[in-house]
């Protein structure tokens, strides 16, 4: 199973436009109804916000929507701490709430987050850590790999 990130969700919409790649897609599809593919709500409504009508190619395949449970989020107030935000003052350079959600949701899953966020310099401030920097913190521990990884790591060939 792989968890979504809506960047990586977005990045292959705008790049691999249906129509013009439908193998990759159907195969998407059946990567959905085998629950090999599922997205954190709040990642979802982030789709749902900037590309609706791949928001609604989502609900149309069946994507299954991971619900933010007290676990979830009390081990995204735990990665909170990690990183020294205090309240909700956010780093505008780092990540964000639904960050948070989401790789907390990746770690109840035990799972790999697909994410196109990334960090050439790794900040010294831990608050303006983004995705993968925070993931590859050792008290997080998540793998993050991101689309094209996410293709070449199935093998599937697309004709």
């Amino acid at each position: 199973m792989q968890v979504f990130d809506a960047s990586s969700m977005i990045y292959a919409w705008d790049n691999y436009p249906i129509r013009q790649f439908p193998g990759l897609w159907e195969w998407v599809s059946n990567q959905i109804k085998g629950k090999n593919l599922v997205i954190p709500i709040v990642a979802f409504q982030e789709v749902k916000n900037k590309i609706p009508d791949c928001a609604t190619w989502l609900e149309m395949n069946d994507i299954h929507k991971i619900a933010i449970s007290n676990e979830i989020l009390q081990d995204a107030m735990r990665i909170k701490k990690l990183l020294g935000i205090v309240n909700d003052k956010y780093h505008p350079k780092g990540v964000g709430e639904n960050d948070l959600l989401i790789i907390a949701t990746t770690r109840s899953l035990n799972t790999d987050l697909v994410t196109e966020e990334k960090q050439l310099t790794l900040p010294k401030e831990p608050a303006k850590k983004k995705i993968p920097a925070v993931c590859a913190i050792k008290e997080v521990n998540i793998p993050c790999l991101n689309f094209i990884e996410f293709i070449k790591r199935s093998n599937e060939i697309f004709r």
